[in-house]
């Protein structure tokens, strides 16, 4: 009887931690996504026939015709007229945009902004633009802006009382090197987004855009695969 009562108690716990972690995994507030170490990210702006992508429907097909799988994806970076990408951009180690380091306004100027970057054996980095130095083994790069942490702080021109809520979404690095992708389903602002990165363990992130956002994730059934974009970002997988 107490063996039978100790496998009853064991197997309601294994229930009761399996469906925990299938509740953390999705969250109602945020599209969030961990990069594994077999994940393959790039950054994407054209197709084959220098055609603008701009939309994640695009992205996915263009994937596809490569008989590759579209895990996730989301946009990338600001883009300006024409869908050019705002600040740097380096695809398959081309410099096809070059770095801006002026001043300005809008979010992109807010200080320190910063680039994301992938290189050649797959690490990724988030940087402040002044320390970013791109370089042979720099494979992808986006810049954008505001920096929301800067090793493992938050951004100090944010202030835990702003009105000023968007959607909004970002990248992050982990400490194990590995980054994190995350899209509010909600509108937010830039201080409460900038601590969700930090409470997942970031120890830098980067803001990429605001209400035009949208994030493709069908393991968890989030599917947009509109937008008007310049840079997006793909996580893909061979098919076997």
């Amino acid at each position: 009887m107490k063996k039978h009562f100790q496998k009853l108690l064991i197997c309601s716990i294994l229930i009761l931690f399996f469906s925990c972690k299938k509740e953390e995994q999705i969250n109602p507030d945020f599209v969030i996504y961990y990069t594994k170490s077999e994940d393959k990210v790039e950054l994407f702006w054209k197709n084959d026939k220098n055609e603008t992508l701009k939309t994640l429907k695009n992205l996915k097909e263009f994937v596809e015709s490569k008989k590759q799988t579209l895990k996730f994806a989301m946009n990338g970076g600001m883009f300006i007229q024409n869908n050019i990408p705002k600040g740097l951009f380096i695809e398959n180690y081309q410099t096809l945009n070059p770095i801006d380091t002026l001043s300005g306004k809008g979010n992109f100027h807010l200080k320190p902004n910063g680039v994301f970057s992938i290189t050649k054996s797959g690490n990724y980095e988030v940087l402040p633009t002044k320390y970013f130095k791109s370089n042979s083994e720099t494979k992808f790069a986006t810049q954008s802006g505001p920096m929301l942490i800067f090793n493992g702080k938050i951004n100090s021109i944010f202030r835990k009382d702003s009105k000023n809520l968007n959607i909004r979404n970002g990248i992050g690095i982990l400490k194990n090197g590995e980054a994190v992708f995350v899209m509010s389903k909600k509108k937010i602002s830039f201080y409460d987004f900038a601590e969700l990165f930090k409470n997942l363990g970031c120890e830098n992130a980067l803001y990429l855009d605001g209400f035009v956002s949208r994030a493709y994730f069908p393991e968890q059934n989030w599917i947009q695969e509109d937008g008007d974009f310049g840079v997006m970002i793909g996580v893909i997988s061979n098919n076997k």
